[in-house]
């Protein structure tokens, strides 16, 4: 497992990097959740200006908060770096001092782009899961890449079909290559993005299964998240998902993670999401309620009633 002490080198020498950027930025303050968001932005820096950028940054903490029923750290520093051209380019998180994010931003980039962009709730929800070390990097990232379309969802950000049209275009892409291990093993993009999405669409339909759809994946991560508050800790994989389990009563986490781990494990997709009630329809999906799935599937997208 990656040491905090080397990580916390690395984040400080990012920090040195882009020192003189963060000095000309001007910070803007926000609230989401109980959360005090600072984002360092150069107000000059994009044709549309500061305020569609910082509504951008709101509104993914929001849908990370109602995904979590909580934002996952008390305190958040983002900061924005402008590049040449349009759209969201890229982000690296890093769980010290509250929580970090770095962003590259199109100069150019418009309301639309920001609107729907995936990249800053899928950096968010990287401050919800402990660290876990290189070799299973895939949960990290999987589990970014599933919860960033479910929780626009449920935000209304996203419309259901395109988030089961995406999954059967790009998830086959974490399905096991020849010559390729399990998830532990095989650290391409593929397995570790797309096959750790596989590893949540998996896990998320059996706990529902077993529990008659009282409990989800999400669930468990919301109790994975309270236990460990996070990024900022390092807990074993296997910590995590008994967490995860306990929390929703199964052992769905534990038996997917032994027999994913070293073994190449090829589930058939397609026939789950028939279950479910997803069939292709030329570029986007026909959804089904009659599917023997089709509660699960449901529920999966809808948001949480509140307990409070």
């Amino acid at each position: 497992m990656k040491s905090a002490f080397l990580a916390s080198i690395a984040f400080c020498a990012v920090l040195a990097l882009a020192g003189g950027t963060a000095r000309a930025a001007s910070p803007r303050q926000f609230t989401v959740a109980g959360t005090n968001v600072r984002l360092d932005i150069d107000a000059a820096a994009f044709h549309t200006g500061p305020d569609p950028i910082v509504a951008w940054a709101k509104r993914s903490a929001e849908i990370v908060a109602g995904y979590y029923g909580m934002f996952p750290t008390r305190d958040l520093h983002i900061q924005v770096v402008p590049q040449a051209g349009d759209g969201v380019r890229s982000g690296k998180t890093w769980g010290h001092n509250g929580g970090f994010i770095r962003l590259q931003v199109g100069r150019d980039v418009t309301d639309t782009q920001l609107q729907n962009d995936w990249v800053l709730v899928h950096e968010m929800t990287h401050l919800a899961l402990p660290e876990v070390g290189e070799d299973h990097a895939w949960l990290s990232e999987g589990l970014a890449v599933y919860v960033e379309g479910v929780a626009r969802v449920q935000a209304g950000n996203r419309t259901q079909p395109d988030v089961w049209s995406e999954e059967i275009r790009s998830m086959p892409r974490g399905l096991p290559e020849p010559g390729d291990r399990g998830l532990d093993h095989t650290h391409t993009w593929g397995r570790t993005y797309w096959g750790g999405a596989m590893f949540c669409l998996l896990a998320d339909v059996d706990i529902r299964r077993r529990t008659q759809n009282r409990f989800g994946l999400q669930d468990a991560v919301r109790a994975i998240t309270r236990a460990s508050g996070g990024l900022a800790s390092e807990w074993p994989i296997e910590r995590v998902l008994k967490t995860g389990d306990a929390a929703v009563g199964t052992t769905v986490l534990e038996e997917l993670y032994d027999q994913m781990r070293d073994a190449a494990v090829t589930p058939d997709l397609m026939a789950l999401w028939r279950k479910l009630g997803v069939e292709p329809d030329g570029s986007s999906v026909r959804l089904s309620d009659d599917a023997p799935l089709a509660g699960i599937r449901q529920s999966i997208m809808r948001a949480p009633v509140s307990k409070s």
